[in-house]
């Protein structure tokens, strides 16, 4: 079992190893720079908990800067994978390999977003964006950046309140920010919009878009929606029994219009393969 670091190219060398509502109108944004995400490959990667396999022999190559979505019904493995990704599990066998341009310590390429903000209740907003800034030494370093995080997502008025009196959508916004605080080149996103109302969750999906846009790190969305997987990325991975039944290439422009017969086609491509004759 081995991570390692990717080349840009297609092969992948073992460099390091590693274990473990409609959208509203948006000015047009350049593409992110791939030099600032990561790629990686899962490479026959197989997860077993005991006598139960979850994965078999999983391949999947992402670029570095993609937006990918992963679905698939409860138990199928979507989860699993994501854990890999993140090093808070180790493959049973098989390997993953990354590769970041200048990284030089691989566990610092993932940064995880869960779908409960997990804030510390006893710290004030822009301490719990701290929290993602040790690396810095400086008190007043780590304060303003995480003043300007705080501003990417629209809460810089909210920084020195206690979380308790946040809505669910702003404690979410706080999460995102403190998952960006150390600039991760691989952002892993576990249904994190999942306990959010409709309208809220299209909203975070748009600033989570934007966000994306303007850092260029790779997303890797969780998710057991359809719409917001098509929404929002480059390409959606369907998971079946631990095996890709669907890799769909989403080739839309941005900003995408919830509604669209282009969307809905693809949707539906997805739901027939995701639920056969019943969709």
């Amino acid at each position: 079992m081995n991570i390692a670091l990717r080349d840009a190219q297609p092969a992948f060398s073992p460099q390091v190893r590693f274990e473990g509502a409609p959208f509203l109108a948006a000015p047009k944004v350049q593409a992110p720079a791939p030099d600032a995400g990561a790629a990686f490959a899962f490479q026959g990667v197989r997860k077993a908990f005991g006598p139960k396999a979850v994965l078999h022999g999983l391949d999947l190559t992402v670029p570095a800067g993609a937006f990918v979505a992963v679905i698939g019904k409860s138990g199928c493995g979507k989860s699993t994978l994501l854990r890999l990704l993140t090093g808070l599990d180790a493959p049973t066998s098989g390997a993953i390999a990354f590769e970041a341009s200048g990284a030089k310590d691989p566990a610092r390429l993932t940064r995880v977003m869960f779908q409960e903000p997990r804030l510390l209740p006893w710290a004030r907003v822009v301490a719990n964006v701290e929290v993602g800034l040790s690396h810095l030494r400086s008190k007043a370093e780590r304060r303003r950046t995480a003043l300007s995080l705080l501003a990417d997502v629209g809460l810089a008025d909210r920084a020195d309140e206690w979380p308790s009196v946040l809505s669910g959508g702003q404690r979410q916004r706080v999460a995102l920010a403190r998952a960006l605080a150390s600039r991760p080149r691989i952002l892993a996103l576990d249904e994190p919009l999942g306990a959010l109302d409709a309208l809220t969750r299209i909203e975070m999906q748009q600033l989570l878009e934007r966000i994306w846009l303007q850092q260029g790190f790779t997303a890797v969305l969780v998710t057991h929606d359809v719409a917001e997987a098509v929404a929002l990325a480059d390409r959606v991975v369907l998971v079946e029994e631990g095996r890709i039944a669907l890799d769909l290439e989403i080739p839309l422009p941005r900003p995408r219009r919830r509604g669209s017969p282009e969307l809905a086609r693809l949707e539906g491509v997805i739901l027939e393969k995701l639920l056969g004759s019943a969709a």
